[in-house]
């Protein structure tokens, strides 16, 4: 699934990541400097990616883990700080919450100072760092697409 405007890509298609910018991006951030390039590695192969591109060049990137069934989990939501203030963090974040089924799943995710951002796009906040984006369909109506199937 890909999304496009001017020079900009915002794509699902993991063949187009960049891992060295995406360590990159994770370095510039609390809970990815420290993290070993392995561990990055690892958990981009265990879910779905999402990468944004400025004439080729990935200058954001997130991931969301899913049972592909009732829920999913965004995490490692970072923009490149040059490209920062451009509304690239929501264009991305609303990418993520329009992937087929992610309407019949709930999404979750863990922030200390974005409730802001997230909450532009449906997450609602728990009263503390955890912000929850409840169904737009309910678990039991009929499916829509492949992903609704398996």
């Amino acid at each position: 699934m890909n999304q496009c405007s001017d020079d900009l890509l915002i794509s699902s298609d993991r063949r187009l990541l960049q891992m060295d910018r995406v360590e990159a991006l994770l370095r510039g951030t609390p809970w990815g400097m420290a993290m070993p390039r392995r561990v990055m590695e690892k958990a981009a192969a265990h879910s779905l990616c999402f990468g944004v591109y400025h004439r080729g060049r990935q200058v954001g990137y997130a991931r969301a883990v899913t049972d592909h069934a009732t829920m999913y989990y965004l995490c490692d939501v970072v923009i490149d700080p040059a490209y920062r203030g451009r509304g690239l963090g929501r264009a991305l974040v609303e990418f993520v919450a329009r992937q087929p089924g992610f309407d019949r799943y709930q999404g979750m995710l863990d922030t200390e100072d974005a409730h802001g951002l997230y909450r532009q796009v449906g997450f609602a906040a728990d009263g503390g760092h955890l912000m929850v984006r409840h169904r737009e369909t309910p678990l039991d109506a009929e499916p829509t697409g492949k992903d609704d199937e398996a």
